[in-house]
């Protein structure tokens, strides 16, 4: 099994950030020899803390939400299934202050949302960025290591609470752009089981450590 990219072993991964992140999560949870892809990962860290799939073309220093959401993703899975935290502390750290520092959707220059869906919420994930695969990355990682959330998150998760449906539901909020087998959850507008599933599950994790009060921007 290899990629149409250049015919690379497929366990080994090709160039791309998130791919490679995919690839790595797969390969854990089937027992495959993926180590390799935890040190190209880790090798490929921008200096700025995050990743970029555009480091082929170039990219040194500003790097993606996109790709470094889907790099966390991996390492974080790495951890969980090996218990090796050391390999991958450092990058981790690093790549979750990358997001952290912009309150999970910010743009540094201006302080605007850096693009115009990321509070749409959607399921599934796949490859694009939002506030909730965001928050649920960093919901699994402060369980796995016994940390607090992190109070910048607070306008992303007030964002996720402000889309509940009186009857307690969330919504599908878009589709994204692809060919797939089958679609796996409901369209946009109605009703979703897998975004209540997420949306109250991050609500339950964040509102024990800080029970809900009014957001507002001036505090």
């Amino acid at each position: 099994m290899r990629w149409e990219y250049e015919n690379l072993p497929y366990w080994g991964g090709e160039v791309d950030v998130c791919i490679n992140s995919w690839t790595l999560s797969n390969g854990l949870w089937l027992d495959a020899d993926v180590d390799g892809l935890v040190d190209w990962l880790l090798e490929h860290q921008q200096d700025d803390g995050g990743w970029n799939c555009e480091w082929v073309d170039g990219s040194r220093v500003s790097s993606s939400f996109h790709s470094t959401l889907n790099a966390l993703i991996g390492l974080l899975d790495y951890q969980i299934r090996t218990g090796d935290a050391a390999r991958v502390a450092k990058a981790r750290s690093e790549g979750e202050e990358y997001l952290l520092a912009r309150d999970l959707f910010r743009r540094r220059s201006s302080g605007e949302p850096f693009d115009d869906r990321v509070f749409v919420l959607f399921h599934p994930r796949r490859w694009f960025y939002g506030v909730l695969p965001a928050a649920d990355y960093f919901r699994r990682a402060s369980q796995a290591e016994a940390a607090a959330p992190d109070l910048r998150m607070t306008e992303a998760i007030e964002s996720i609470r402000g889309e509940r449906e009186n009857d307690g539901s969330w919504l599908q909020g878009h589709r994204l752009e692809g060919d797939v087998w089958f679609h796996v959850d409901v369209l946009p507008g109605q009703p979703s089981k897998w975004m209540t599933f997420h949306a109250s599950r991050i609500l339950e994790w964040w509102d024990g450590a800080h029970p809900f009060r009014p957001f507002s921007a001036a505090t």
